[in-house]
């Protein structure tokens, strides 16, 4: 699967190599923040392919979100590892109801007799 007529590993690779360049050139990037960015674009290309495939959509998204929040943490964000994991539960709760009216069964339930005679 592509993105912008690109392999996703490709696209990652470019992200890398910029985060590094801006670094090198006078944009104060710690090497720990240098690690979130380039995670939170793998999610943010994982959560692409998931919605071109429209497969794990929503455990991409969860993924993309625990990853922007690493991001905006390591950016100086003042959030308690409580707050986050609020923050991320609320967003699995909302992503699992959505999920759920997504989800079919590959085959209808068996109906049950009414009763039965013994």
């Amino acid at each position: 699967m592509k993105i912008l007529n690109r392999e996703p590993a490709v696209l990652l690779s470019l992200v890398a190599v910029l985060v590094k360049l801006v670094a090198a050139f006078g944009v104060s990037v710690s090497g720990e923040q240098q690690a979130v960015i380039n995670a939170v674009a793998a999610a943010a290309v994982g959560l692409t392919l998931a919605v071109m495939a429209r497969d794990g959509v929503g455990a991409a998204l969860v993924g993309f979100i625990q990853a922007a929040i690493a991001l905006a943490v390591g950016f100086g964000l003042d959030w308690s590892a409580e707050q986050q994991a609020v923050v991320l539960s609320a967003v699995a709760g909302v992503v699992a109801m959505w999920d759920r009216t997504q989800i079919t069964a590959p085959v209808p339930a068996e109906s049950k007799p009414a009763s039965l005679s013994a």
